[in-house]
């Protein structure tokens, strides 16, 4: 267990934020968005119900004392992850995104990635290991 420093916690809270606005517009929008995007319905359908215990989880851990610094780094990890498996997506041709859809799945991957860095930089300014 560490104290994540307040720089963490904000950039937790803000990442549970913003994967909070995205799993409802995701979730409960796929049907509207996913023609307007030219990405399958299922999709973002799915995505933004990862998302919603995804938020549940970094919401969490930005509102506490003291974290498990392997959770953090699993939330790290996984915005990396996601963010090179969206540009990867593309690059697949296992979708065909118009224009506006190029556009949502790199500004999402962008967004990702920066939450991954502002959060590795919060880990490392978090305090030592507390100790039970």
């Amino acid at each position: 267990m560490i104290n994540p420093s307040s720089f963490l916690s904000r950039a937790l809270l803000a990442d549970a934020v913003f994967s909070g606005v995205a799993a409802v517009a995701l979730t409960l929008g796929a049907g509207v968005l996913a023609p307007f995007l030219n990405l399958p319905e299922a999709l973002l359908r799915e995505s933004g119900l990862f998302l919603i215990a995804y938020t549940a989880l970094v919401g969490w851990l930005g509102t506490r004392q003291s974290v498990l610094k392997a959770l953090v780094l699993l939330v790290i990890v996984g915005n990396a992850a996601w963010t090179l498996g969206s540009i990867a997506l593309l690059f697949s041709g296992a979708v065909s995104p118009n224009l506006l859809g190029i556009l949502f799945v790199v500004a999402q991957a962008i967004a990702t990635g920066v939450f991954a860095e502002l959060q590795y930089i919060g880990l490392r300014k978090s305090g030592g290991v507390v100790t039970a």
